[in-house]
């Protein structure tokens, strides 16, 4: 069983909606600068649509993201944490432990 396209019924392209998204996480901006940004760049969406998108696709964006690093984690099958040497000072002498 195939999973149902999350982008189904919308006009606007799958590439359009991801970049929207992901600009407006990326950059400071409100939804209304936004807006005019998007216009300047010659696409024409409402703020609220921007609104939309962010809250209905963004979840799935971030899940994403985060299962591609966990899988180029896992890549590393030796991946390992290694603390190798400390030192620590105490009063004003460094110590090796």
């Amino acid at each position: 069983m195939t999973k149902p396209n999350p982008f189904k019924g919308f006009e606007s392209g799958r590439e359009i909606i991801r970049l929207t998204v992901m600009l407006y996480i990326r950059f400071p901006l409100s939804l209304r600068k936004f807006e005019d940004l998007l216009h300047e760049s010659g696409v024409e969406i409402s703020h609220e649509t921007v609104r939309y998108w962010w809250n209905r696709f963004g979840p799935m964006f971030a899940a994403e993201i985060r299962w591609k690093r966990v899988q180029q984690m896992r890549s590393y099958s030796n991946w390992q944490s290694h603390l190798d040497d400390i030192f620590v000072k105490i009063n004003g002498e460094q110590h090796y432990l």
